[in-house]
């Protein structure tokens, strides 16, 4: 079985809209296709460029829910949602009502910093600047576990996206993230997107991939596609990446229930 989960769309920075992605997932042999539209709901309300309206949420969701009746392979409903420190009932509120297959949680602004952005602004982080931007990252990574908002982790260790890493010891953060996805039972992804950015690396870690499964975390293989092409970029290396860590099963997800099945061969 292949699934690709961690897609976009022109709902949010995607390329090509939803019927489009969803036509060209028998071509890259996916069994099944779910789609991710980016909805950032900041404490403040501001509007973001890169998601989907506030108000367009119920659409987007008529969208992919029309585009599921006569596809091709099964359209699993989900949307990649941002963790804000003290936003987690408000989130709760907006997503309750809907009939997602999962939630991606993830972690793109530290105090408003933006993680992921531009490299131009790591530059004028200051060392402990960038100490201080990556303990931050950890600290609402395990925010995002403990919410109970989420079904799983959307690119761990998005921040060294640009090639920067922290200069300190954070092994006890990131341990405390870790933990606290493994208690809440969320999932984690090989994001292969990382291997196209500046760090030539998909997210997370090998080092990382193989601590969440000395935890028992499951695990999913996504592309964080933003055009059709990218479906199943880099899914072979992903795999032989999965089973170097110990991972011998992956999971699907339909109404927020993972379930696991094989790890294919290649």
């Amino acid at each position: 079985m292949t699934t690709s989960y961690h897609n976009h769309t022109t709902w949010s920075d995607g390329t090509t809209d939803v019927a489009a992605m969803v036509a060209a997932a028998p071509a890259h042999g996916l069994d099944e296709i779910g789609i991710s539209d980016h909805y950032v709901l900041a404490p403040d309300r501001r509007a973001v460029y890169w998601s989907m309206p506030l108000d367009r949420l119920e659409d987007y969701i008529a969208e992919v829910l029309a585009v599921q009746e006569g596809s091709p392979v099964p359209v699993r409903l989900g949307v990649e949602a941002d963790f804000f420190p003290g936003n987690e009932a408000d989130l709760c509120e907006a997503l309750a009502p809907y009939p997602f297959d999962y939630v991606i949680g993830s972690v793109h602004y530290v105090d408003g910093f933006s993680v992921d952005e531009a490299a131009d602004i790591w530059h004028t982080l200051s060392p402990a600047e960038v100490d201080e931007a990556f303990r931050g990252y950890w600290a609402r990574v395990a925010g995002l576990a403990r919410s109970g908002n989420y079904d799983f982790v959307g690119h761990l260790d998005l921040p060294k996206k640009f090639g920067f890493a922290p200069h300190a010891d954070l092994s006890k953060e990131i341990a405390a993230a870790l933990d606290a996805i493994a208690a809440a039972g969320l999932a984690v992804e090989i994001n292969t997107a990382g291997a196209a950015k500046p760090c030539a690396a998909a997210y997370p870690a090998p080092s990382l991939l193989r601590e969440c499964r000395r935890r028992g975390i499951p695990l999913l293989i996504n592309a964080d596609a933003h055009a059709p092409h990218d479906l199943t970029y880099q899914f072979a290396e992903a795999r032989e990446m999965a089973r170097r860590a110990g991972y011998r099963q992956l999971v699907r997800f339909e109404r927020r229930r993972a379930i696991a099945y094989p790890l294919p061969e290649s």
